[in-house]
């Protein structure tokens, strides 16, 4: 079967969306399918397989490009178009499943109203500018044969089918001798630093407790204004190499996220995978995939209950591998064969 992924987010880019094209794909094309990736040009260096898009700089967020247009009749055949964003290289993958009358299916990953803020810095502003967009984006996913996300509750006028997007399990799991060992114990996050992940209020508690070490993976727009405020307990790492990810799960203690725009948390579960437990806010994913057998909830805001949530983790040895089983990429696979209609 031939496969297209139109996705307006990808290498050099380092997020959780590129990651889960690169994972989809490598396993979707194990079991004998071609995967084509359409995507923004950029610096990244194509295989033959990944056909870029003419894009322009985005004037709001450095990582990311805005897709123009390539025209269809320079795409291969598609069986199924699988879309991954909103925005330009998604629209040409409709307009290819509509003209060309195949499957189309698109997998809802972020909530991007809620990074609105971040561009326009205006509260009001931005919340205009979001509602705007869930309108739009509302028209868009229903012109799909099918929606999914990984949790049922994506803020969406439609029903997704629920699809986790998958850990890697065999690439995430415990490592015995991880270069990022430390004798103190560690309360670590990887992720982006944007303001809604919220990752000033891991820096609170990094202040109120100089006996523990804190391990920050990441990069993002409030990164500069974090790493400036920070006690002296906290170090700040740029993105890691996925190579190196299991080692610094590994070495954790804790995993600690406060984030209130998550999907799913795939960081979370990775470091699950790999034998940490995880500390996160009781909302939405969190509070259907953290729970006593992998972490611990905390109120969201709530410094005492984060403290408490954070020790509860440190006290205790939970069986955070097992727990998180169900959110393997190979089962995610075995669904997505089911959506395309493999026979």
């Amino acid at each position: 079967m031939n496969i297209g992924f139109f996705t307006d987010s990808y290498f050099p880019g380092v997020d959780g969306v590129t990651y889960t094209i690169r994972a989809w794909r490598n396993r979707l094309e194990d079991r004998g399918h071609e995967v084509y990736v359409v995507y923004p040009a950029s610096s990244h260096d194509p295989d033959e397989r990944e056909l870029p898009v003419p894009s322009l700089p985005n004037p709001f967020y450095r990582q990311y490009r805005v897709p123009l247009y390539r025209r269809l009749s320079t795409l291969p055949d598609l069986d199924v178009v699988h879309c991954h964003g909103p925005a330009s290289t998604g629209l040409m993958g409709r307009r290819y499943a509509k003209q060309r009358g195949v499957k189309s299916v698109y997998t809802h990953h972020t909530p991007v109203e809620d990074y609105f803020v971040q561009g326009l810095k205006l509260e009001a502003l931005a919340g205009v500018a979001g509602r705007a967009y869930v309108a739009y984006e509302n028209r868009f996913l229903r012109s799909f044969d099918c929606v999914t996300a990984s949790t049922s509750r994506i803020r969406r006028d439609v029903t997704p089918r629920k699809l986790p997007v998958g850990i890697e399990t065999d690439t995430f799991r415990p490592v015995a001798d991880s270069k990022f060992a430390s004798d103190e114990p560690t309360v670590g996050y990887s992720g982006r630093m944007t303001r809604k992940k919220h990752v000033d209020e891991i820096l609170r508690l990094a202040e109120r407790r100089p006996d523990l070490r804190f391990e920050l993976v990441g990069e993002g727009p409030v990164r500069d204004d974090l790493e400036a405020d920070a006690p002296e307990n906290a170090r700040f790492r740029d993105f890691l190499p996925r190579e190196d990810l299991p080692a610094f799960y590994s070495a954790l203690d804790v995993f600690v996220t406060a984030s209130t725009c998550d999907t799913l948390g795939l960081s979370t579960l990775e470091a699950n995978a790999c034998g940490t437990p995880v500390a996160a806010a009781d909302v939405p994913p969190f509070d259907r995939t953290i729970g006593p057998d992998n972490g611990a909830r905390f109120e969201h805001g709530d410094l005492d209950d984060m403290e408490r949530a954070v020790v509860d983790c440190l006290d205790g040895d939970r069986p955070t591998r097992a727990a998180v089983e169900t959110f393997s990429v190979e089962r995610t696979i075995d669904e997505l064969e089911e959506i395309y209609g493999v026979s």
